[in-house]
């Protein structure tokens, strides 16, 4: 089909478009989300609230097509790790994705006039930069994703102050979700960057590499690095993350690793080649490091103190399912001693008296947050050292902020329970709340913990929090050739969180639905046998 436009041809040009997944015969009042190919690129039409509209169908995260994802009113959800965007503008509304998404002028449902970049995948939010005579300092300690996300969120809001990111890494901010996942190990690290250079100094975004915070003066609003250096702020974020931990003696023996770097990664992957695996903890870390080496390791042991595999995030029915058959478990276990010969491990002890054989003895259980530094500070911690913040992200000192894996945090979703999720997109989140609220543009944390993790070649997906869930109801099987199911927990009879293995979009679906503050009863949860649309269906916001 054909518009013919008659405007400015410098900027717009009429286009063909032909229909992917429309059904034969749809009606126009039908019609609210559609994947349509234009020349060779792929553009999402959608009617939100009686108004079409055309953007980019590519999410910015990973490319997941969001014509297979869920819409909701005004708001279109990634299938794949439930990233969302304005149907009309393709502004980002809630993470992991970071840009947004390219919109096209749209002159009639059946007629596009396409701007020239129609190529592009991505869109950057509007930023400014410093503006000259403005003193005022932002710090951020840390460079994780709720830094990034601080700091540009700050530049998105025209703040024209200074803006200094802090981190003890060699690298700018990267995809730490990707170190573990499978065929990525063995990665370089300029291809998992977040944003290159350039980006740091268009939007003066000040980044110090290789420093390390060693004290903070919340009196003289000061931090000093271990280089010997002062800075002093208006304005701070504490962001240094977790690492992981295992409290027994001889872990200073060379083969021992632990994933928290590009370089750790790529270590992990040529020392594990062909040789004796052990593998300590049975959640996100461990077990993606497992299907990582299954084809390249000569053995895997995995020790975990719990009945199953992911327990005590997707509980032990899941867990049971996701024991892998060429792994050895030695569950309800721990390590006691680590035997070593020549500053090398040999072998692992476990509390049950089993000896395991070991060329490399792998950590990835403990969530140490790094916030020793502060101990000798007013900011409130809790008996784990996790740092307290209230809705808004700050703590109990003024002008200190907190945010992703080290932050003990209200969530809306569990009553304001204080909890700690130590994932990506909420940490992100997090970052853009500090951000706003160091504005002074008043806005609380109600963010859906979303998070996935990549087994057997398949992502599972989980939405939610399902912490003290009392009832499951589970659809799919396991078992099957298909390898695909749903597990939808209950407490008081409602649905309060999703897992889902090849079950796209319905995690999605139930992360939208929860953000809603729409209650999914038991009764909707046990109503659709199996995936169709009825089920995405049944979630969509009522």
């Amino acid at each position: 089909m054909r518009h013919n436009n008659k405007g400015n041809s410098d900027n717009y040009r009429c286009v063909h478009f032909k229909v992917i997944t429309a059904k034969p015969f749809l009606c126009l009042c039908d019609l609210r989300m559609m994947e349509v190919d234009v020349g060779h690129h792929s553009v999402l039409l959608t009617r939100c609230g009686g108004k079409f509209s055309a953007v980019g169908n590519q999410c910015t995260h990973y490319g997941a097509p969001l014509s297979k994802g869920f819409l909701s009113g005004h708001k279109v959800r990634c299938p794949w790790h439930g990233s969302c965007f304005n149907g009309h503008t393709g502004d980002l509304e809630e993470f992991p994705g970071m840009d947004c998404l390219p919109c096209h002028k749209l002159v009639h449902f059946l007629f596009f006039d396409m701007i020239q970049n129609l190529g592009q995948q991505k869109r950057i939010r509007s930023m400014g930069a410093a503006a000259p005579g403005v003193s005022h300092t932002i710090l951020l300690l840390g460079g994780g994703a709720a830094s990034l996300i601080c700091a540009e969120t700050l530049r998105q809001e025209n703040f024209g102050g200074r803006i200094i990111m802090v981190t003890r890494e060699e690298l700018l901010p990267y995809d730490k979700t990707r170190l573990s996942k499978v065929k990525v190990m063995n990665v370089l690290s300029d291809t998992i960057l977040l944003r290159k250079r350039e980006f740091f100094h268009q939007h003066d975004i000040e980044v110090w590499l290789q420093k390390e915070a060693l004290s903070v003066d919340t009196d003289r609003k000061t931090v000093t690095f271990d280089d010997g250096a002062v800075q002093s702020y208006d304005q701070l974020l504490l962001s240094t993350g977790c690492r992981c931990g295992l409290d027994v003696p001889s872990m200073t023996l060379d083969n021992i690793k632990m994933l928290e770097t590009p370089e750790d990664a790529r270590q992990i992957h040529a020392s594990s080649l062909g040789r004796k695996v052990v593998l300590v903890g049975t959640s996100f870390v461990g077990m993606e490091v497992a299907s990582y080496l299954l084809d390249k390791a000569s053995s895997i042991t995995v020790i975990g103190s719990s009945e199953m595999p992911y327990q005590n995030t997707f509980g032990r029915e899941v867990g049971k399912m996701l024991l892998e058959k060429n792994v050895k478990f030695h569950m309800n276990d721990f390590v006691s001693e680590i035997k070593g010969v020549n500053g090398e491990v040999k072998e692992v002890v476990l509390k049950s008296g089993k000896v395991i054989p070991a060329d490399v003895l792998i950590v990835g259980i403990g969530s140490i947050p790094n916030s020793e530094f502060l101990q000798t500070t007013k900011i409130q911690m809790n008996s784990k050292n996790f740092i307290i913040v209230d809705k808004y992200m700050r703590t109990n000192v003024p002008d200190v902020f907190c945010a992703g894996d080290m932050a003990s945090f209200p969530l809306a979703l569990a009553n304001n329970q204080l909890v700690t999720i130590g994932h990506w997109q909420m940490a992100q989140a997090q970052g853009r709340i500090a951000a706003l609220n160091m504005l002074n543009k008043t806005t609380e944390l109600t963010s859906v913990p979303f998070y996935w993790t990549v087994l057997l070649g398949k992502t599972l997906r989980y939405a939610g929090y399902g912490e003290g869930y009392t009832e499951l109801v589970m659809k799919g099987n396991f078992e099957s050739e298909e390898r695909k199911f749903l597990a939808l927990y209950l407490k008081n009879d409602e649905v309060i969180a999703a897992a889902g293995l090849d079950y796209d979009p319905v995690v999605s679906a139930v992360a939208e639905r929860l953000l809603s503050g729409e209650v999914i009863t038991k009764k909707e949860a046990q109503y659709v046998d199996s995936l169709d649309e009825s089920l995405v269906g049944l979630f969509a916001i009522q």
